[in-house]
């Protein structure tokens, strides 16, 4: 149907029975929570093992630290920028530092830092400055009705690198 990869963020737990699901599905990269099951490391290398890319997603409550014994197996870190569960909420302000902190872990790695949640042409400039290279946005790109000014409106705030 495409040929974009399609990036699946799995906010489930257990979430090992289900990779191999969405593997097949025809998922490119699987993120999971660092919390979705006791084994992170072992998550991670099954999805490798699959064939494909891997992330982990951090909770704002989840210290960036849980991705340091598994940096070698990670092509994305997704910093959560508001609680998950619905869309529509507020960037945590907070969030920026953890993605410096990320930025500073992954330096040098061919990892991706990714945020969700919150993302808006007021806060667009900010993560990326903070060093997001991946941006998701739902409310704010489809406010209103027209989804391709919002999308421009986005990406511009995303390269504004001004303080």
């Amino acid at each position: 149907m495409t040929s974009k990869p399609f990036d699946v963020h799995l906010m489930i737990a257990p979430v090992d029975p289900y990779l191999e699901a969405f593997a097949e599905a025809g998922a490119d990269r699987i993120t999971v929570h660092a919390e979705a099951g006791p084994h992170l490391d072992r998550s991670l290398q099954a999805i490798r093992a699959m064939g494909k890319k891997s992330g982990v997603a951090l909770n704002p409550a989840t210290p960036a630290a849980v991705i340091a014994h598994v940096l070698d197996h990670i092509d994305l870190v997704l910093v959560m920028t508001v609680n998950p569960g619905f869309g529509g909420q507020s960037f945590i302000p907070a969030m920026t530092a953890k993605i410096r902190e990320v930025r500073d872990m992954v330096q040098g790695r061919d990892i991706d830092i990714e945020v969700d949640g919150g993302i808006t042409v007021e806060t667009a400039a900010a993560v990326t400055r903070a060093g997001a290279n991946v941006l998701v946005a739902g409310s704010a790109l489809f406010k209103g009705n027209d989804y391709g000014a919002n999308l421009r409106q986005l990406k511009l705030a995303a390269s504004t690198q001004a303080v």
